[in-house]
């Protein structure tokens, strides 16, 4: 896969200044670790840095030329020093058969006089095999090596990978910004509930926006207030939720999460309470009158940890399954 070198985000100015220093100071870390949700542009910002450490004119002013030979063949997507470690499928784990093929090539010096740039993403989804093996490419480093670790949980990679990266961590932006790109990109819903959904991400609010999200989200919170009425929907519901993929999967996890947290304000604060899906107030706010407020934050917690897990080795169905039980089992007590 070859990298974007589309213009940065407004959010990413003090990223991206941070990241041209080390280019001008020509101290550049030997590992970068990029964390934080998904919808935030860390790719974007990655792909910008890798670039203009690949360019051959770039020590002069932190920015990619686009025209020397090697900012051809990253455009290309064939530059022999611009390496990227991902999962083989999506959702799955990296496994240690990838960091070893990525060590033979470390063995190497690179082919150009700049550096060679090594990609990971997302880091978190190395296997403890896998991040064992890499561990051993940041304690012996090689000659002009530079690696890029992507992901949104910086928690799940060992402490002893961590501690050897450099760490940019992305917030999300204050609300007016984003609603100001929003409006630019030609959003004309409701911006505030859509950063809401998306967690304050505005490449994820664009993208509700722009698809068939909206919709999408609507069918699984009527399968949710169809579990909390009646045990028999159990079967037909997890079998069209483990059809997800992980990515899929992670954003039902994250919507259910949303709902469950309204659920908590509502039950805490009445109709007054400011909730992230107002569209959904009313259905929320009766299941809020009737749920224990101790069990609704037991199930909360469930969630939040089982979507921890999707990088696991968890049985998916089992996952999905136990989520719509106890969800039923809470609200037919």
């Amino acid at each position: 896969m070859k990298p974007s070198t589309a213009p940065l985000y407004p959010w990413q100015t003090a990223h991206w200044q941070q990241l041209q220093a080390y280019v001008l100071q020509q101290r550049i870390p030997q590992a970068l670790l990029l964390t934080g949700r998904a919808g935030l542009g860390k790719r974007q910002l990655a792909d910008q840095y890798a670039a203009a450490l690949l360019c051959q004119t770039a020590e002069q002013t932190a920015l990619a030329c686009g025209e020397c030979s090697s900012c051809q063949l990253l455009a290309a997507g064939t530059h022999p020093d611009y390496l990227r470690i991902a999962p083989e499928e999506t959702g799955k784990a990296i496994g240690i058969d990838q960091i070893r093929q990525l060590n033979q090539k470390l063995a190497l010096k690179p082919q150009f006089e700049r550096y060679r740039v090594v990609v990971i993403e997302p880091a978190d989804a190395l296997n403890v095999a896998a991040a064992n093996a890499f561990l051993k490419c940041l304690e012996e480093p090689t000659e002009r090596t530079c690696f890029i670790l992507l992901g949104q949980y910086a928690s799940r990679l060992p402490a002893t990978i961590r501690s050897r990266c450099q760490k940019l961590v992305f917030l999300s932006p204050a609300a007016e910004q984003s609603r100001r790109w929003l409006a630019e990109q030609g959003v004309s819903g409701d911006a505030d509930m859509l950063l809401e959904m998306a967690l304050g991400s505005p490449l994820l609010a664009l993208d509700y926006a722009q698809t068939d999200k909206m919709a999408l989200r609507q069918q699984l919170f009527q399968d949710w207030l169809k579990m909390a009425a009646s045990h028999s929907h159990l079967a037909e519901i997890a079998e069209r939720w483990q059809k997800f993929d992980q990515i899929e999967l992670e954003r039902l996890l994250s919507w259910l999460a949303l709902w469950l947290a309204d659920l908590l304000k509502l039950a805490l604060a009445g109709p007054s309470a400011r909730i992230g899906s107002r569209d959904l107030q009313a259905s929320l706010q009766q299941l809020a009158a009737k749920l224990d407020l101790k069990g609704l934050y037991r199930y909360y917690d469930t969630v939040l940890t089982s979507r921890a897990k999707l990088t696991t080795t968890l049985n998916k169905q089992l996952l999905i399954e136990a989520l719509l039980l106890d969800w039923w089992q809470l609200n037919n007590r």
